[in-house]
């Protein structure tokens, strides 16, 4: 009787210990997968340096209203292309649309009912 308590006091630390370490490395995918999802909404963040994209956001978020943000956006759009231009990069001329992320779609689908869902 004391060797299945023991075996079984075994079995469910060895099983918490291993959920945890699946969470944290869960947690720490999706952190990552959150940092690359803010940097694709920067437009021209591939030729950004990471300190760089850190105030390009810090001075977003500075901007008291959105003509403020708009401004910085554009001056910031220009930077990127003058940047592309002599590294030799293709950017798209227009930056991405606020909130858009890569892979999302237009959000435009057919109201047919089609969907998952059903029309409504």
């Amino acid at each position: 009787m004391m060797k299945k308590a023991i075996i079984v006091s075994s079995l469910t630390v060895a099983l918490s210990l291993s959920a945890g370490y699946s969470y944290a490395e869960d947690e720490v995918q999706s952190k990552d997968m959150t940092q690359t999802q803010q940097q694709d909404r920067i437009y021209g963040s591939q030729l950004m340096t990471k300190q760089e994209r850190a105030e390009h956001r810090a001075k977003m978020r500075a901007a008291k209203t959105n003509a403020e943000r708009n401004q910085i956006r554009k001056e910031h759009h220009e930077r990127m292309k003058i940047r592309a231009k002599k590294q030799g990069v293709n950017l798209p001329d227009k930056p991405p649309k606020k909130g858009t992320k890569k892979g999302s779609g237009s959000g435009k689908g057919p109201r047919d009912g089609s969907g998952s869902g059903g029309g409504r």
